[in-house]
């Protein structure tokens, strides 16, 4: 029998890799000769780069670059090892969030810049295609501080070269390219899981500026600052960017990356998956097995879990769900096509209980599960 193993990370508790080995553990407890293929998996956030190189028996790198508000610090980024030269990269490992103090956060003064520090790295090291996750973002430039780091210029109106950054974005009057763009051969992929517009009241200031510390004059300033970056492409380019469908993910680093890296934005599950080799891995299986943390109504809005249902149910292999907390009704686990999802948990346990039991907790629940898939279906 063959078992794909394709878990989320349980946050809090055990990473991607921790859940699928103490998946392995079960199966092979309940059947030693089991063909198991373990497949750690994420929703295209934070932890994605890694997840992905190791996928692809990959290396991580270690460079310099620029944080949020332009201090030198050191970010890393993944390079597949499976001949085809994929760089795995997060915008939050530069210009994320998480690395800026409370008191720190402001996206008038943040910038992508170390973003584009990375890319640049990537490109230099051989990259030929990248994956780019842009979860976690500090910023609200556009992604012009992304495109400064690979030569773009931004000028105002005297002809002075402008340090781009939420603040900055409506003294832009001119916008040059790079001597030496990035090469048409290299292509970029990124995973971007919103629909948001550019601009507007559903636009990227609007909706993520006040959980990057934001005020509602704060908001109304980046509005217009990614309003007039938008006019501005579309006069001295001709592209509109402005209602593109995920531009305003990331502070509107999804149109930044859309003009300034001729970048594809894709659904971040299909990304993971697609570079996983998710559907021929499962063509053959038995039986798959996924599982989260909690399983509750976002589970049901389009993540990780749902894609890897949808795509064992398309290759007609049975999938079973296991986690931690489960709070999705009988109605729910059809829609998503389970055969059935188990809450690891199987007597009272504080947090901290549970937390220190999660791994065997996993591999029991994955034992029980397999024993009983498998002897009912013969």
């Amino acid at each position: 029998m063959r078992v794909v193993l394709a878990p989320d990370k349980f946050r809090g508790s055990l990473t991607a890799r921790q859940v699928a080995d103490a998946m392995a553990e079960g199966v092979r407890l309940a059947y030693p000769d089991a063909e198991v293929v373990t497949l750690p998996l994420a929703d295209g956030g934070e932890g994605t780069a890694e997840v992905l190189a190791e996928a692809t028996h990959g290396t991580w790198h270690t460079v310099p670059v620029r944080d949020p508000l332009g201090r030198p610090i050191t970010a890393g980024y993944g390079m597949s090892g499976d001949g085809l030269a994929t760089a795995f990269i997060e915008m939050a490992q530069a210009s994320g969030l998480r690395l800026l103090a409370s008191a720190e956060r402001n996206p008038l003064k943040t910038s992508s810049v170390g973003t584009g520090d990375l890319i640049q790295a990537a490109i230099e090291h051989g990259a030929r295609s990248i994956v780019l996750g842009i979860g976690g973002s500090a910023t609200n430039d556009a992604g012009t501080g992304m495109a400064s780091a690979l030569g773009w210029r931004f000028q105002d109106e005297k002809g002075q070269d402008l340090i781009p950054t939420g603040a900055t974005l409506r003294q832009i009057t001119r916008i040059h390219p790079p001597f030496r763009p990035i090469s048409a051969s290299v292509s970029i992929s990124v995973a971007c899981d919103v629909t948001n517009p550019l601009t507007g009241s559903n636009g990227a200031a609007v909706v993520y500026g006040p959980q990057k510390g934001a005020t509602p004059s704060m908001v109304d300033e980046l509005d217009a600052g990614l309003v007039h970056v938008a006019q501005l492409i579309k006069q001295q380019f001709g592209v509109d960017l402005a209602s593109v469908p995920g531009a305003g993910a990331a502070g509107g680093l999804g149109a930044g990356a859309l003009f300034f890296l001729k970048a594809t934005l894709k659904p971040g599950v299909d990304v993971v998956l697609d570079t996983v080799a998710f559907d021929q891995h499962v063509a053959d299986a038995d039986l798959v097995i996924t599982g989260e943390g909690k399983m509750d109504e976002q589970t049901l809005q389009g993540k990780l879990l749902m894609g890897v249902a949808k795509r064992t149910q398309k290759a007609n292999v049975p999938i079973v769900a296991l986690c931690g907390t489960l709070d999705l009704s009988p109605a729910d686990l059809n829609a998503l096509g389970l055969v059935a999802a188990f809450s690891i948990l199987n007597r009272p346990q504080t947090l901290d209980e549970a937390v220190k039991h999660a791994y065997a907790d996993v591999r029991q629940a994955t034992f029980a599960a397999v024993r009983l898939f498998f002897k009912g279906a013969n």
